[in-house]
């Protein structure tokens, strides 16, 4: 999608590439951030947070938008501190705005508010996610992923049943359940008969799992799957 709507980081590079030509800017590093811009303490974001306070060659910082460098208000103040300690200047290219410590009270104003809108976007996309994956779990849909055994359909979102390993897990129970094993002479069991090596805790945890009698438990709350 970022890639269609040209948000990709080759689209942006390009962009800000081209904006640096034609204002004769010189680029001294470029800080490619794949993390969210939601959360503050990205690697990337602190790099260039320390390069502007100790550079006094580097002034300038060039990013497509807002939203493209922070959507936390941490993030937001301090970069406010660079702005008034050090004279540093954001050129926001497709917002066409230039913030700096010299900027009128108004482009302050927009500024905050184009923080406030992209904090606003990521929390409510958040709670989006979230409502969706609890109306996902409501329909007996499994909203993570799937244990062994089965795998995750990117197609239809659905869990099905993987033909690979489900007999792994089926013998697995068909040999605890005959009462011959312990956990740990099942896990030797298991690995000379199927050749799986399968750790002690998670032998346990797969035995113990509702998910295999057609159950499973998100957000405190167990559902009834839809899983095979």
């Amino acid at each position: 999608e970022q890639e269609r709507e040209g948000y990709s980081i080759p689209a942006q590079r390009k962009l800000l590439a081209d904006y640096a030509r034609k204002c004769g800017f010189q680029i001294e590093r470029e800080f490619i951030d794949v993390e969210s811009a939601k959360n503050p303490g990205r690697k990337e974001f602190g790099e260039m947070l320390r390069l502007l306070g100790t550079n006094d060659s580097c002034r300038v910082v060039l990013v497509e938008k807002t939203d493209r460098l922070y959507r936390n208000r941490a993030d937001a103040l301090s970069f406010e501190t660079l702005i008034e300690k050090r004279g540093v200047e954001i050129h926001l290219v497709k917002e066409g705005r230039i913030y700096g410590r010299n900027s009128r009270s108004q482009d302050k104003f927009m500024h905050d508010i184009h923080v406030a809108v992209a904090k606003n976007y990521s929390e409510n996309l958040k709670e989006e996610v979230k409502k969706g994956m609890r109306e996902k779990a409501e329909q007996g849909v499994y909203p993570a992923r799937a244990p062994i055994g089965y795998r995750n359909n990117p197609l239809t979102r659905a869990i099905d049943i993987d033909p690979e390993r489900a007999p792994i897990v089926k013998r697995i129970f068909e040999m605890y359940g005959s009462g011959n094993y312990s956990l740990t002479t099942l896990r030797k069991a298991v690995l000379n008969e199927l050749g799986v090596r399968i750790n002690r805790a998670y032998l346990e945890t797969i035995l113990k799992s509702r998910f295999y009698l057609g159950y499973f438990v998100w957000q405190g709350i167990e559902y009834k799957g839809v899983h095979s």
